[in-house]
C-alpha cells in the first residue's frame, strides 16, 4: 500500500502531534529503539523509514494513515515482518507498525478466532491447540497471519482444509480513504474476494477471523532423507503415487543440506488425521526403500510447525523465488536434484511444495489467488550471513531460476 509520495522533511511539531495522538509510539531516527523496529527478518532488508508508527489498535491506525496522508508520505504496514522482499518498510515514508497488536479469541463452540493484525502463526497456532483446533497457517511460526493469509497462505493443513485465506471468514480494514470495514462474503463482497489471495495492497487489515479445524494434538509426520541423487527416483515415486493419495496426506519433496554439510533429498509427508491412520498412509512412501535417515513419526502439531525453524533463521540474509506448475515432469526432478549440487550455501534448499486436495476444489475466479490448478509450488531458497558472499548466492537462485523457468506457470 503506496498511496503517497516520499519524503523524509517532517517537523519536530509534525512528530510531536503524531506522538500525542498515538497511544502507541512513534519512533524516528534516532531513537533508541528505532533501528530495533526498522529490523526484519530477512537481514537483506536495510532501509529507514521517516517515521515508524507502533499501532495498539484501529484507532492508531486510523490516525498514523491521516498523518501519512497530510505529510505526503509513502506507506508501508508491517504484521510479521516475514516478507522475504522486505515490503513492511519503506525508505523516508511511514511504518504502520501492527506487532503490537497480538489480541487473539478462540471460540471452541463455533470453531472460529479473531486474530489481531500483528499476530504470528506460532502464536495463533498456541491458543488454537488448547483446544485442539488449527487453521491451515505458515509453518514457520515467527510468520505473521495477516500478511501470509493476503497471498493465499500455503502451509500443511491445506490439501485437507484449504489454503489459509479459503479459511478466512472476515476482516477489517482501514482503506487508504481513512475509512474502516468489514469484509466478508455479505459485506464489501469484492474487497473479500481480493484480500484472499491478492496480495496486501488493498488496505490495512487490523483483523482476520478465521475457521478452525479439528487437528492433533499430535500427527504423524516428517523426513524421510535419502543421498541427495537417490531424489531423481524418490521424487518420482512420491509423484506417482500422488493421485491416488488421500486429502489427509501431504508430502513436500526437496534438496537441503544437512548439519554434517551432507546434501540429502527429502519426502516430507504429513498425515491430518488420527495416527494409525497416518502410519498406515506414509508406508508406500517408505516402499521406495530404506532411507539415510527415518524421522516421520507422532510429532505433536506444535512441534510440526516449527520443525523447519533450525533452516530458516532469523537475522540471516535471504533470496527465494518460487511459482507453481501444474505438473511434475522428469526433466525437472533432474534438474531440481543436479542443480543443488551447486550451491554456495548449506542454507539453500529445492523445495516442492504439495498443493491439490482442497486446493484444487476451489474454482480460480472464487478469490484472488489463481492457482487452483496447481500440483506444486517450487520454492527456490537461500540464505548466508556475510554480505560479501551476496553476488554469489543471489546469482545461483537466478541461474536456478532460469533453468527452471521452463517449467513453470506463468
Amino acid at each position: 500500500m503506496s498511496t503517497f509520495s516520499s519524503s523524509q522533511h517532517l517537523s519536530e511539531t509534525a512528530i510531536s502531534d503524531l506522538r500525542a495522538q498515538l497511544r502507541g509510539d512513534a519512533l524516528v531516527p534516532g531513537d533508541g529503539r528505532y533501528n530495533d523496529a526498522r529490523t526484519l527478518w530477512n537481514a537483506m532488508i536495510d532501509r529507514r523509514p521517516a517515521v515508524i508508527a507502533q499501532c495498539t489498535g484501529v484507532a492508531d491506525v486510523l490516525d498514523a494513515l491521516a498523518f501519512a496522508r497530510s505529510n505526503d508520505l509513502s506507506v508501508a504496514i508491517r504484521a510479521g515482518g516475514h516478507n522475504v522482499a522486505g515490503t513492511a518498510l519503506c525508505d523516508g515514508g511511514l511504518v504502520i507498525d501492527l506487532t503490537r497488536m497480538k489480541g487473539i479469541r478462540v471460540d471452541p463452540a463455533s470453531r472460529r478466532a479473531r486474530v489481531e493484525g500483528g499476530v504470528t502463526w506460532g502464536e495463533l497456532d498456541r491458543e488454537t491447540q488448547v483446544f485442539g483446533l488449527a487453521t491451515t497457517g505458515g509453518v514457520i511460526p515467527s510468520t505473521g497471519v495477516t500478511g501470509l493469509t493476503l497471498g493465499g497462505g500455503i502451509g500443511w493443513l491445506m490439501r485437507k482444509h484449504g489454503l489459509s485465506c479459503d479459511n478466512l471468514i472476515s476482516a477489517d480494514v482501514v482503506t487508504a480513504d481513512g475509512r474502516l470495514v468489514t469484509a466478508s462474503a455479505d459485506e464489501h463482497s469484492e474487497l473479500f474476494w481480493g484480500l484472499r489471495g491478492g496480495g496486501g495492497n488493498f488496505g490495512v487489515v487490523t483483523s482476520m477471523e478465521f475457521q478452525l479445524h479439528e487437528v492433533g494434538p499430535d500427527l504423524v509426520a516428517g523426513p524421510l532423507f535419502y543421498p541427495r541423487e537417490q531424489g531423481r527416483d524418490a521424487f518420482r515415486f512420491a509423484r506417482d503415487r500422488a493421485a491416488s493419495q488421500p486429502d489427509e496426506l501431504i508430502c513436500h519433496l526437496g534438496v537441503v543440506t544437512a548439519p554434517d554439510g551432507a546434501q540429502l533429498s527429502a519426502l516430507i509427508p504429513v498425515y491430518v488425521g488420527p495416527i494409525p491412520d497416518g502410519e498406515r498412509a506414509i508406508e508406500p512412501l517408505r516402499q521406495f526403500g530404506p532411507p539415510a535417515a527415518d524421522m516421520a513419526g507422532p510429532i505433536p502439531y506444535l512441534s510440526l510447525q516449527s520443525l523447519f525453524n533450525a533452516a530458516y533463521p532469523t537475522g540471516l540474509r535471504n533470496y527465494w523465488k518460487a511459482a507453481f506448475i501444474g505438473e511434475l515432469p522428469d526433466d525437472l526432478i533432474d534438474l531440481m536434484v543436479e542443480s543443488y549440487a551447486g550451491t554456495p550455501s548449506p542454507y539453500a534448499a529445492l523445495l516442492l511444495e504439495q498443493c491439490g486436495g482442497a486446493v484444487n476444489r476451489v474454482g480460480a475466479s472464487e478469490t484472488a489467488f489463481p492457482h487452483r490448478n496447481a500440483a506444486y509450488n517450487v520454492v527456490i531458497t537461500t540464505a548466508w550471513d556475510d554480505p560479501s558472499s551476496d553476488e554469489r548466492n543471489i546469482q545461483w537462485v537466478r541461474d536456478t531460476w532460469n533453468q527452471f523457468s521452463p517449467f513453470l506457470d506463468d
